[in-house]
């Protein structure tokens, strides 16, 4: 799980900034970061030539993906062309607007700029807290969602509770509350205006966005062909596209049909899975293992493509701009895997 195994701290938080420090235990101090590091989310930027990714010192790298793919690329080009402490702590998940990158760790959700950011600029545009109540203790996000129809913006984790906030005036609007355990992840159904919720007690909920309510409640684990009780229940990873969702974590990475809540595909996969998306006629899905699964619909796994995380915490694919479409895979390293084809590893970004 996220987290686990991870006690190193960040040594530098702001680095060239710490106390008589010299430029060789900064060195060294750099060096135990980038290999306790994990990445755990990505985002494209708009214009699709830029990709962000956030870690579990708190820090985002920014990488030119026009200058990574160009035919003159060098070393360099792999590099960040700028990175920044933007939390306290770890960055469990990242969005972006037509506008600003959207970054959120413990217990708060921060915008930054696009505009500023190819302008290496890293100000923070605006900061926001849900209303977590009483509770001493800072839960953390592990989701965002955007929903572009209502231009808001979903939010769940550690209060096991989801957060609607609207974009435009940065108030928090409903709240959706029935799991009794943190909550993982978070996927739209678009045209039935529906969110659907995984989490660590073992439920995927279906929520109606307009009514405020819970619409269903499917107990995975409770389902035999699914159910996988050394590995626990909790639901790490869905996606839904229209009538079906795929969901695994615990339990088996599971095709179900909505419409009449039944299991239809259970994958062999042995391995926890950790991310799932539904791409053309496949679905591709990462987790406990360094590959990227690409799965037919049947139940096949098409093919295993090797990475370099053992432990794959995000994926991501860039559809905002043909000529620079890629895959990205990153987890357990300070490397994060670019797949140009999706059948093999063409180089990887990495954080210096």
């Amino acid at each position: 799980l996220k987290g686990a195994g991870l006690p190193i701290e960040s040594f530098s938080r702001a680095r060239g900034c710490v106390g008589n420090a010299t430029p060789v235990t900064m060195d060294i101090q750099r060096s135990l970061e980038l290999l306790h590091m994990t990445v755990y989310s990505q985002s494209v930027s708009p214009c699709g030539k830029y990709l962000a990714a956030g870690n579990n010192f708190g820090e985002i790298a920014i990488f030119s993906l026009s200058a990574a793919l160009s035919s003159e690329a060098k070393e360099e080009s792999k590099k960040p062309v700028i990175s920044f402490i933007a939390h306290d702590g770890p960055i469990y998940a990242m969005v972006s607007t037509d506008r600003q990158l959207l970054s959120a760790g413990n217990g708060e959700v921060k915008a930054w700029n696009w505009s500023e950011i190819v302008k290496k600029g890293c100000k923070e545009a605006w900061s926001r807290r849900p209303p977590y109540g009483s509770s001493l203790e800072v839960p953390e996000i592990n989701s965002l969602q955007l929903n572009l129809k209502d231009n808001t913006l979903l939010m769940a984790g550690g209060d096991c509770a989801i957060h609607m906030m609207d974009l435009e005036s940065g108030t928090f609007t409903r709240e959706y509350r029935g799991h009794t355990d943190y909550i993982h992840c978070l996927a739209l159904r678009d045209q039935l205006r529906e969110c659907l919720s995984g989490s660590e007690d073992g439920t995927v909920r279906l929520w109606d966005l307009r009514a405020g309510g819970q619409v269903q409640c499917i107990e995975v684990h409770k389902y035999e062909e699914c159910s996988r009780p050394q590995n626990g229940k909790w639901i790490r990873c869905l996606a839904t596209d229209s009538d079906w969702m795929v969901c695994g974590g615990g339990p088996a990475l599971t095709l179900w049909h909505l419409r009449s809540i039944t299991p239809t595909t259970v994958f062999p996969l042995p391995q926890c899975q950790q991310q799932v998306m539904f791409y053309q006629d496949l679905i591709l899905s990462a987790g406990h293992s360094p590959t990227i699964n690409h799965l037919q619909i049947s139940g096949e796994v098409k093919a295993q493509i090797p990475c370099i995380p053992r432990c794959v915490h995000s994926l991501s694919i860039n559809e905002h701009s043909p000529e620079h479409k890629v895959l990205t895979a990153a987890g357990s390293s300070h490397r994060i895997d670019v797949f140009t084809n999706f059948s093999y590893r063409a180089f990887s970004l990495t954080f210096t």
